[in-house]
């Protein structure tokens, strides 16, 4: 496969930059579920269910306020939004390791209400920087670096409460969430590029691209996290009954390394496939990997044909919807979708866990890939009535930079 196609995305103007910093902002946020657990459960030694209560209020925040911070940042610009956010974050971490359990689950619901939106943020200034016809490509890489932040965060986050202890932890994560929200708010990339924000005189009404094909974009996306959840609890359980715990951490990784190099393929392909197919097919390849419950290294095996799928599902989602959703509302529309991303992990927690306790996790792989394959069965009705939104003129990467050159306005408005 040539490499040109991320040769040329990467030589669009704030590009790199933007995934750069988008990379190291979500290293310490994929870090701050684990260090919440391992401090709850084995530090204030109260055991994993009311971790599981600390998990649950910060989640139902996040789902609340992602599509909330969204919508501000449409309205009044990157920075407010950031700004709020960041002190929040950075007040909450800098106290909670020293919180009674009851205050705790408080504060942890209004950090989530208010977390800082990098993931959210970085993809819709990458649609804002990278012209149409480069965007799968764009969003394909970014689901790579994603991986990356979750092979990274919790295993530091794992490290350091069980090395440093978990007041040093959640202080070390404070202190790199604000230096996060700190770096976006210097970076400030564009949430609209000069072309969008010319088309924006007329305001876009919530009608036009909060649709039942959008809800099916949303539904889609859920089904693709409860598939991936499931897979990981079903893994870890499939090991552990067997007595291979040790091997757990390698065999997450070697699954996370397998969603890689799909999402490096998926990107340089000559053209993408709907989500519909994407999610439908990891969820097919899913519901035979129970089978395999033998030797670990079997297991991870036949983990390779859905993990291919993994990064390229993710974003072939968030592709779709910038093309359905105007450049006015995007900002909403990607807290919709990240809301989308939770209800899917949320719920798909709780049921695998009880096919495992119930039945075994060679079920619950059965169970994840059949449920996922049937949520984008009843999706799949809706989706020809996705928003009618005329998509953004194609510039290529001169055109782009031309446009913001004879927009004076452009700063200002799209960096308030």
């Amino acid at each position: 496969m040539a490499l040109d196609p991320y040769r040329r995305l990467l030589k669009i103007p704030g590009v790199p930059t933007l995934l750069l910093v988008g990379l190291l902002a979500r290293i310490p946020y994929t870090a701050t579920g684990m260090a919440l657990t391992l401090h709850v459960a084995e530090v204030m030694k109260l055991g994993y269910g009311k971790a599981g209560l600390i998990t649950m209020a910060s989640t139902i925040g996040m789902a609340i306020g992602s599509p909330l911070s969204g919508r501000f940042v449409d309205k009044h610009g990157l920075r407010p939004v950031l700004t709020v956010t960041t002190v929040v974050q950075a007040a909450f971490w800098a106290c909670a390791w020293a919180l009674p359990f009851p205050a705790l689950v408080g504060a942890a619901a209004l950090a989530g209400l208010l977390a800082l939106p990098v993931f959210s943020v970085t993809r819709q200034c990458l649609a804002a920087l990278v012209p149409v016809p480069q965007r799968r490509i764009g969003f394909a890489l970014d689901s790579m670096l994603v991986e990356l932040s979750y092979m990274t965060g919790p295993a530091l986050a794992v490290a350091g409460v069980t090395t440093l202890g978990s007041g040093v932890t959640m202080t070390v994560i404070g202190v790199g969430m604000t230096a996060a929200g700190l770096g976006l708010i210097v970076l400030n990339p564009p949430t609209r590029s000069a072309v969008e924000l010319a088309e924006q005189a007329v305001k876009v009404p919530r009608r036009q691209w909060l649709t039942p094909g959008f809800a099916a974009l949303l539904g889609t996306t859920a089904a693709a996290t409860f598939v991936l959840t499931a897979s990981e609890l079903s893994l870890v359980a499939t090991m552990n009954h067997a007595g291979q715990t040790a091997w757990v951490g390698l065999a997450v990784g070697i699954w996370c390394v397998y969603s890689l190099i799909g999402g490096f393929v998926y990107g340089g392909l000559s053209r993408g496939f709907s989500p519909l197919v994407l999610i439908a097919s990891m969820g097919l390849l899913t519901v035979p990997v129970g089978l395999a419950t033998g030797d670990w290294r079997w297991l991870v095996l036949a983990l390779l044909p859905a993990g291919l799928l993994c990064a390229p599902s993710l974003s072939s989602t968030v592709d779709a919807l910038t093309r359905w959703v105007p450049a006015g509302a995007r900002g909403e529309a990607m807290g919709f979708h990240g809301t989308a991303l939770l209800i899917g992990g949320a719920t798909s927690a709780p049921i695998a866990g009880a096919i495992i306790d119930g039945s075994g996790p060679a079920w619950a792989f059965v169970v994840a890939g059949l449920v996922g394959v049937a949520m984008v069965a009843i999706a799949a009705p809706f989706w020809r009535r996705r928003p009618a939104v005329s998509p953004a003129p194609v510039m290529d990467v001169e055109g782009v930079v031309a446009a913001v050159a004879d927009t004076p306005e452009t700063a200002s408005s799209s960096r308030a």
